[in-house]
């Protein structure tokens, strides 16, 4: 009877309750009690809340508008540190294993069966050789318009193995024996490699030359 009071039925319905009403006394009496009532309500009007009830509204809606965005916020930073750590642990222990494997290939293969030792050459890629002692004054590296410039080969005790004559007075095809000699006796410190005596190169500069013909 709500619905039909409201005007919610369908028209076949409608027919069939007006119908009904004109032929039952106690439904068109209860029909009457609900119409009256509804004029009566209608006749009190609208109330208006409160105002501090709509501050309290707005501020409950502002709040829980806050934290759906804190929320969805949180989820995707959530998001972001799982994709985030699910690759970059992989690939840490990665590198750290690769670091630790070149590691040991290094230490097997320039110090095997010798790990540590209480004199260790200080670990460099490679030092070049330096000179020590030599009979006479020269020059490692030196050169002047009228040095004899040599490129002495050094072993890996520092002992001069071979030479070449780079540049020098131009009627001098090879060393004098005095100069051989000189070769001969000169030591260096040799060339490291990775902390290891290794044979080298040096250039060597002999000042005021003088070839007896």
């Amino acid at each position: 009877m709500s619905s039909y009071l409201d005007g919610a039925v369908k028209r076949s319905q409608l027919a069939q309750m007006n119908e009904h009403l004109e032929g039952c006394a106690d439904c068109a009496a209860d029909y009457q009690s609900l119409r009256l009532t509804q004029k009566l309500v209608g006749s009190l009007g609208r109330k208006p809340a409160p105002p501090e009830i709509a501050f309290r509204v707005r501020v409950a809606l502002s709040q829980e508008l806050a934290k759906a965005r804190r929320s969805r916020w949180e989820t995707l930073r959530v998001h972001w540190k799982n994709a985030f750590n699910a690759i970059m642990v992989p690939a840490t222990a990665g590198l750290i294993t690769t670091i630790i494997i070149f590691g040991l290939l290094i230490s097997f293969l320039y110090y095997p069966g010798q790990l540590s030792a209480a004199n260790d050459v200080p670990t460099a890629f490679y030092t070049p050789p330096e000179l020590q002692f030599a009979p006479f004054e020269l020059a490692v590296g030196v050169s002047n318009a009228d040095a004899l410039i040599v490129e002495a080969y050094v072993d890996a005790n520092g002992r001069v193995q071979d030479y070449r004559i780079l540049s020098g007075p131009d009627d001098m095809k090879s060393l004098p024996a005095e100069l051989k000699n000189v070769l001969i006796f000169t030591t260096f410190r040799p060339a490291t490699s990775f902390g290891r005596p290794t044979s080298s190169r040096a250039i060597l500069s002999f000042s005021k030359i003088q070839v007896k013909g």
